[in-house]
């Protein structure tokens, strides 16, 4: 039987495929990456192109193309008024985006390094809305929980902001709008007395609700709860037998807020037990004057 005959192997031979095996994946490494690879951004680009880019990003509204862009701007040209530009459009896209911590960090750089621009009046305003509104995401989405019962010491920032604002540009065209959130800041902050306030009550503790709805009426004047804290005094001081300051106390709510529910017995109200067992939650929201507005 004649038994078939396989071809030698031979040294030639192999030194050639392995030749060949090296060309395709050496091509295989770097002529079909550079094929499929994704083009990534032209570098060294013109400062107008990259800012017109950054720009054209933002009007819309991709925030996190825009920050790409004029990131890549102020890495490559760290001077000069577009970099100015593109450090204020990179606070203002932070903020937009939702990355306050961020934002108020990019504002602080550009006030240090251009503390006299003609445009600090803004980053002032920006840093403050930044700043009054970090946490509000938290707590509002996560908790669903008023913003006034949380740490005030941002907000408090952020009013700070507005106030330089309101003083020190009042001729900028931010000033009015930054008086108004001062104003709104102010009623998020005796809110906060208020809550503290009614906390006190509901566990007897006369001499410390009466203390801190002083402390509001004399810190926040004329704001939103002023009534809701004369209410609080006149809780207090009937508990502590002092029936001339809570006759006193009384007087003022029959002559300036006759319809409050103090006057009838229906204030405070106290959250029910499940909401007690919510660290977070604070005391029964409906005995502010706009929740009995809706209810």
């Amino acid at each position: 039987m004649t038994q078939r005959a396989f071809p030698r192997f031979s040294r030639s031979s192999a030194t050639t495929r392995l030749v060949l095996l090296a060309l395709v994946v050496a091509f295989a490494g770097t002529g079909c990456g550079k094929i499929f690879k994704k083009k990534g951004p032209a570098e060294n680009q013109p400062v107008e192109v990259m800012y017109e880019e950054g720009h054209k990003a933002m009007a819309n509204n991709n925030w996190d193309r825009g920050l790409q862009n004029f990131r890549r701007l102020i890495a490559q040209y760290p001077y000069g008024p577009y970099t100015e530009q593109a450090l204020m459009e990179t606070a203002y896209a932070q903020y937009k985006a939702g990355k306050l911590d961020e934002a108020v960090t990019t504002i602080d750089r550009f006030i240090r390094t251009y503390p006299t621009h003609r445009n600090i009046p803004y980053m002032y305003y920006l840093r403050g809305l930044a700043n009054s509104n970090r946490d509000t995401v938290f707590l509002q989405k996560v908790w669903r929980l008023d913003a006034s019962r949380r740490d005030l010491a941002t907000p408090m920032q952020g009013y700070n902001d507005f106030a330089r604002v309101a003083e020190n540009y009042p001729n900028s065209r931010y000033a009015a709008d930054a008086r108004q959130r001062m104003i709104a800041l102010r009623d998020q902050f005796a809110l906060h007395e208020l809550d503290t306030a009614i906390y006190y009550l509901r566990r007897d503790a006369w001499v410390s609700a009466a203390s801190r709805a002083r402390y509001l009426l004399e810190t926040y004047p004329q704001s939103s709860y002023q009534y809701d804290a004369v209410a609080v005094l006149a809780e207090a001081y009937t508990h502590l037998g002092n029936q001339t300051l809570a006759a006193d106390a009384k007087r003022v709510l029959e002559l300036n807020d006759p319809q409050h529910p103090w006057l009838t017995g229906k204030f405070p109200k106290y959250p029910w037990m499940v909401r007690r067992l919510n660290p977070f939650a604070g005391e029964k929201s409906s005995n502010t004057v706009e929740q009995r507005k809706d209810d």
